[in-house]
């Protein structure tokens, strides 16, 4: 009978060193990180490129997998379904993480079946017009606005985008109003902007650079609070007359509910080491993503983030019965 305890203690005692074991040598083998958008977007190229970074602290090659469709929801949904391991990552935006949750009637708790890793960056909007609209600032832009209600037409990438509900909040904070022309995208909404088929635009900024450098349209304001080191001429939104009013699409990193807290504690740390390197930032000014804030780069910021987020556009997207398209 001795004995027999004797095999049992042991057997316990090798179970519990075996789990020990198993955190510390985390990550023994590739991790997969889940796109909800195609090959060649602006996650997916992001993605890419952390996780060439990633790769060298862990020490183990990170493997891209794009599930598109419905907005990122698919790839989401796959994601949140994914065994709690740490070998199954969630990178995704204010869209995919936030929004949908909005837009469709998911299957889960967007906010509570995922563990936050880090907010890794945010990418204010910025609010364009065709150049031959005869405001030349954001003052006389809202002015003319309030001057023509209904008759200005702003292009938007699909209905509930970040672009759309930054719009409507637009219309509430300035009491104008004006006509949303829903596209398949942003680059079929900017062609018919460049043809001036549309007024105006509120996209992400990325979106716009090369047209911006090209002088190929007008800019009024950055909904950031500090202007991007990419087109550093284009004022905030809080200098050019409207102050307080803000907006972004943001970039973060999760994984499963029920991922144990010391595995999200060594994804945390490796991203932080990633977000550090001067050779991150310059890429991201080059991107014009703004690096999380070090006192924001914790799961437990990223969790009050992504709340906040939250309560603040789902009130928009009821109000506004907006639905997004299957």
């Amino acid at each position: 009978m001795r004995g027999l305890l004797g095999v049992l203690i042991a057997a316990c005692v090798c179970i519990g060193s075996s789990g020990a074991a198993g955190a510390e040598d985390y990550p023994a083998r590739p991790i997969t990180m889940i796109v909800p958008f195609p090959a060649g977007g602006a996650t997916d190229t992001l993605a890419r490129f952390l996780s060439e970074r990633m790769r060298t602290i862990l020490r183990q090659p990170l493997i891209i997998e794009n599930i598109t469709g419905a907005a990122g929801s698919l790839g989401v949904t796959r994601a949140v379904r994914s065994p709690p391991d740490g070998y199954t990552l969630s990178i995704g935006t204010s869209t995919t993480h936030v929004l949908i949750g909005g837009l469709y009637a998911l299957p889960f708790d967007l906010l509570k079946d995922f563990e936050p890793i880090i907010l890794i960056g945010s990418e204010p909007l910025l609010i364009i017009s065709r150049n031959s609209l005869p405001p030349d600032d954001l003052k006389g832009l809202i002015a003319w606005l309030k001057a023509n209600p209904e008759r200005a037409s702003v292009g938007i990438a699909g209905a509930g985008a970040m672009g759309h509900l930054t719009g409507i909040a637009l219309q509430k904070a300035t009491a104008t109003k004006f006509q949303f022309v829903p596209y398949r995208g942003n680059a079929p909404a900017m062609q018919d902007l460049l043809a001036e088929q549309i007024d105006f635009m509120i996209e992400p900024a990325s979106n716009f650079l090369a047209l911006l450098g090209s002088g190929s349209v007008k800019p009024f304001a950055v909904t950031g609070t500090a202007r991007l080191s990419s087109v550093p001429k284009i004022p905030t939104t809080d200098e050019a007359g409207l102050p307080g009013f803000h907006a972004s699409l943001w970039y973060a990193l999760w994984a499963p509910k029920g991922t144990p807290k010391d595995i999200v504690a060594k994804l945390n740390a490796t991203m932080t080491q990633v977000l550090f390197d001067p050779q991150v930032r310059q890429r991201f000014d080059q991107l014009g993503i703004q690096t999380s804030p070090i006192d924001q780069q914790s799961p437990e910021a990223l969790r009050a983030w992504q709340k906040a987020d939250a309560e603040r556009w789902w009130p928009i997207i009821k109000a506004a019965s907006i639905r997004a398209a299957e």
